[in-house]
This record gives structure tokens, C-alpha cells and sequence, in this order.
């Protein structure tokens, strides 16, 4: 079963959280949702991807829809924002991960912000990142600020609420073959479409990262297949309109095409029809070169080591992810729904914390 035989009513929000193994983090999430949406009306959606702790139960003490996967095989980024979606009823979306908590206060201010500007698809605020030791998020943070500063924006990275008319008109919320950049694949899709997207400085999630360590993170995004998700992008996007603008915003595709060069180039140094030696100085000369690089502009030899070898993972995952097979991303998610609300939240003073 995909789909509720009887559709309620349209309501003003819907905020799903998409989650998979989240017990510790799930309650305050929820409850943390439930009061946002009590400032607007709507409902709150559990899309869970087939979990194995005790996500779901602890879930079910709330007055939320809670669907699942139906299928743990085809976990992925892409399949929990469209899981959350196709069970939704709210004029407005609003997706986030299940270790977020939302803020008060930022709901009624998007909504007004698109009641004025009907020419903006999505709006986004500020995600106040807890995790500051990590190396992986401070990396992160740097190369999106761009992305997280106030005003119109290429993307909404961390979460944000969509016109659900926006979305019809895309054909789907995000697609269910993608293991990352669900986010960008939603913004390109819009914006070629002439729909704008935004952040107000205003803070609308906090979001508490991985504590694993970063080299151990980037094996269990290849496991995962994460690494793979910027292939399987490009490989949607290919011939389509919204091609051009990937080619524009994802910056790390050009790196990660560059890493693919610099690998040629030290086959083909090895292949060199010259002496032994030299062949051996060419590819020693060659393979340092970006470390040193990197070792001049990070000024750290960790930071700068951490940056050659996640260049190198992602640069294998964007081939590996080329070459993945695709289903229909229009073609509804098998799910199941393990819990529907009374009703639907209408504004009223919150009664979550």
C-alpha cells in the first residue's frame, strides 16, 4: 500500500522527518515539531526507513502519521523526503532529519514570506551546527556558507518548507535512486522551472552531527553508497534542463572530474617509455603534488590530508554512481502506514517544549 484510500483534508503544513535509527534523537525531534506546527496548523509525518532500534515505538506515543519503508533495500537520502511527501496533505512542506530539532518562531515567518514573494518555491533558515569538533562539519561549513547565508540561494541545504505546487510541478519532492544531494537535485529542479528559493536569517534547526571519526565516516559513506550521490545526479540530470545549473553550483564536481585527470595522468607517468627512475621521480613528483597544495592553503597537514583522500573517495563514488541503474523517480514508494493521528493540529499555544 502506497497511498491512503481516504485523503484528509488539506492542511497548511506538513513537516516530515526523515529518520533511520534515530531512538536517541527521535522524541526531541518530534516534540520539537509538534510545537512548531502548533504555531501554524498542520501535521507532523515520521517517514522512517525501515529502522531496527526503537524508532518507530518511541514514535508512536506522539499524535503523528508514522509510514515505513516497505523495503529496507532501497534505503537511501533521496527515498525518505519522497516517503514523507507522498503521505502528506500540507499546502506547505517542510523536511528535516531526525536528529534536528526544530525552532519556534521560524514557521510563521517563512509563511509569511511566501505569502509575499509567490515567486519563491522554498524558504530555508538558519541551521545552528552543534557539532563544532568535528572535522568533517567544519569542513562542510566552510564550503557552504555560501549556501546558509540570508537571502536568495542556490540550494537548501539542512532542511526547508516548499510550496507544495511548487513541487507538483517538478513531478516529485526528491528522487528515490539518489544516496545524497537529494537537497541540490530539488533546488536545480525548481530553479529550471523559473522558481526561486531563500534564507531569512532567521534559526529554524538545530542539528547535532556524526560523532564517527572522519576517516571512518568516509568508509561508511562508501558503504552506504553516499559517495555515490553526485553521480547519480549527473547521471538523472543528463539531457535534462536542469543540467546546466548543476554544472554551475556543484563545484566539487569539477574537483572530483580533476582527481579522475590527476589518476590518468599517474597511469600514464607509470606507462612512460623512459627509464625506470624516472618514471618513479615523475609519479612521486605528481602524487604530491596536491597534498602540497592543499598543505599551503589548509596550513595543516591533517586538514590537508583529510582534504587528498576525501577528494579520492568521492572522485570513485561519482564514477561508481554513473553507472548505477535507475528506477522511475515518479514511480510511488512501497510503504506502509503504522500510525495515522486523530486529527490535524490547528494553531494553538504549543504544548511541547
Amino acid at each position: 500500500m502506497t497511498e491512503a484510500t481516504l485523503r484528509p483534508a488539506r492542511c497548511r503544513v506538513s513537516v516530515v522527518i526523515k529518520a533511520l535509527n534515530e531512538e536517541e534523537n527521535i522524541c526531541a525531534a518530534i516534540e520539537s515539531c509538534l510545537a512548531a506546527v502548533a504555531e501554524v496548523g498542520g501535521e507532523v509525518i515520521l517517514a522512517d526507513s525501515h529502522s531496527t532500534d526503537r524508532t518507530v515505538e518511541l514514535a508512536s506515543r506522539y499524535p503523528i502519521r508514522i509510514v515505513q519503508l516497505a523495503n529496507p533495500g532501497e534505503r537511501c537520502c533521496g527515498v525518505g523526503p519522497q516517503l514523507g511527501y507522498q503521505h502528506s496533505f500540507g499546502e506547505y512542506v517542510y523536511i528535516m532529519d531526525g536528529d534536528m530539532r526544530m525552532l519556534r518562531g521560524f514557521l510563521p515567518q517563512a509563511l509569511m514570506f511566501l505569502a509575499q514573494h509567490p515567486e519563491v518555491a522554498g524558504i530555508g533558515g538558519r541551521v545552528v551546527e552543534l557539532n563544532s569538533e568535528s572535522m568533517e562539519y567544519r569542513e562542510r561549513a566552510l564550503r557552504a556558507a555560501v549556501h546558509l547565508a540570508p537571502g536568495e540561494v542556490d540550494r537548501l541545504d539542512g532542511g526547508g518548507l516548499y510550496r507544495r505546487l511548487a513541487i507538483a510541478e517538478t513531478g516529485y519532492f526528491s528522487d528515490r535512486n539518489l544516496h545524497s544531494y537529494e537537497e541540490f537535485d530539488l533546488a536545480v529542479r525548481l530553479r529550471s522551472l523559473g522558481w526561486k528559493l531563500w534564507r531569512l536569517p532567521v534559526k529554524a534547526v538545530t542539528h547535532y552531527g556524526h560523532e564517527s571519526p572522519p576517516y571512518q565516516l568516509l568508509l561508511r559513506r562508501w558503504r552506504s553508497l553516499y559517495a555515490c550521490g553526485l553521480g547519480e545526479l549527473v547521471r538523472a540530470a543528463t539531457g535534462e534542463r536542469q543540467m546546466r545549473l548543476i554544472l554551475r553550483g556543484a563545484r566539487e564536481l569539477r574537483i572530483y572530474t580533476a582527481v579522475l585527470v590527476w589518476w590518468a595522468v599517474l597511469l600514464a607517468a607509470l606507462l612512460w617509455p623512459a627509464p625506470a627512475p624516472a618514471r618513479l621521480a615523475v609519479f612521486a613528483a605528481l602524487a604530491a603534488a596536491p597534498l602540497l597544495v592543499m598543505l599551503w592553503r589548509k596550513r595543516s597537514l591533517r586538514r590537508a590530508a583529510y582534504s587528498v583522500v576525501s577528494w579520492c573517495f568521492n572522485a570513485a563514488g561519482l564514477v561508481r554512481g554513473l553507472l548505477r541503474a535507475r528506477r522511475p523517480a515518479r514511480e510511488p514508494i512501497e510503504s506502509r502506514v503504522i500510525q495515522d493521528p486523530p486529527s490535524m493540529l490547528e494553531p494553538h499555544p504549543p504544548h511541547y517544549a
